[in-house]
């Protein structure tokens, strides 16, 4: 999949699968800060979903979600179906946070979400280099940061910029 992309992308504007398979447009958390993850079963980060629903149970009530994009493009670390996977976060790490369908997130066949977060400026654009990297999204669907996988959810740099995103206000357009 050959799309061009700009900088000025809108990442929000995305209609994907939920894992339980309904379609869902990602115009929906328009409003919300934002923590785009891609994720991985069988990944050595892996533990960082426990992470990632901490903060998400933390701070959801304050207008953050976490949104989880499995992805199996990294050493087949994400091998398994969406029913699987599912499974697999809700048992032996109770997520919550809304979970999308396995997709691509680098290579030919590349989601255009993913294409759009790649074509962020630079230090925050490219695509990911491995499981479990994060994208921040303002209120007003902006990508403003991205967290390397080694950049555990609850990071303290990560955790500040959450919290100064919560206590912006969203632009009035």
């Amino acid at each position: 999949m050959n799309v061009e992309t700009s900088p000025d992308a809108y990442v929000l504007d995305h209609t994907l699968h939920r894992i339980t398979g309904e379609r869902e447009s990602l115009e929906k958390y328009k409003g919300k800060v934002i923590l785009m993850v891609n994720v991985a079963s069988k990944c050595g980060y892996t533990p960082q979903y426990e992470q990632l629903e901490a903060i998400y149970r933390q701070y959801k009530d304050d207008g953050f979600v976490v949104l989880g994009f499995p992805a199996n493009n990294f050493r087949g670390q994400e091998p398994g179906s969406n029913e699987e996977i599912l499974e697999f976060c809700t048992e032996k790490f109770d997520v919550t946070f809304p979970m999308f369908e396995k997709i691509e997130v680098i290579g030919e066949e590349t989601n255009p979400l993913y294409l759009d977060l790649a074509g962020q400026p630079e230090p925050i654009g490219g695509p990911p280099e491995w499981n479990f990297t994060k994208f921040l999204v303002d209120r007003d669907g902006n990508v403003v940061a991205r967290f390397d996988t080694k950049v555990r959810p609850d990071d303290e740099k990560v955790i500040r910029k959450i919290e100064e995103l919560i206590a912006a206000e969203p632009s009035s357009d």
